[in-house]
């Protein structure tokens, strides 16, 4: 009830949407039901950085072949980067090319 309540102030979601998308988390095995009392408590199986990772990879796959170079590309092609973010982006690679993490 706090989850829907919570999401529903947010993000406009209806309760019905809340447990649909809490029932998928959890078919996937990103987050645990333990029944407490006449409610549910959910928690989460894997940390932030995991389900980013998974996510990426996913929206690559769907959208793009699993091509970062084909998002690039859409993406400058359709003028949506700015200087900065072209220049964090110089950044990252450079570090990724001296083998280093961000």
């Amino acid at each position: 009830m706090q989850i829907s309540g919570q999401l529903e102030q947010t993000v406009g979601w209806a309760r019905s949407t809340t447990i649909t998308t809490l029932h998928r988390m959890e078919a996937k095995g990103l987050v645990g039901c333990e029944q407490a009392g006449r409610g549910k408590t959910y928690v989460p199986l894997v940390d932030r950085e995991q389900a980013e990772v998974a996510e990426t990879h996913s929206f690559l796959e769907r959208v793009y072949q699993g091509s970062v170079k084909l998002m690039m590309s859409a993406m400058a092609q359709r003028q949506e980067l700015s200087a900065n973010e072209i220049a964090e982006l110089r950044a990252i690679l450079d570090q990724a090319e001296k083998g280093e993490k961000s």
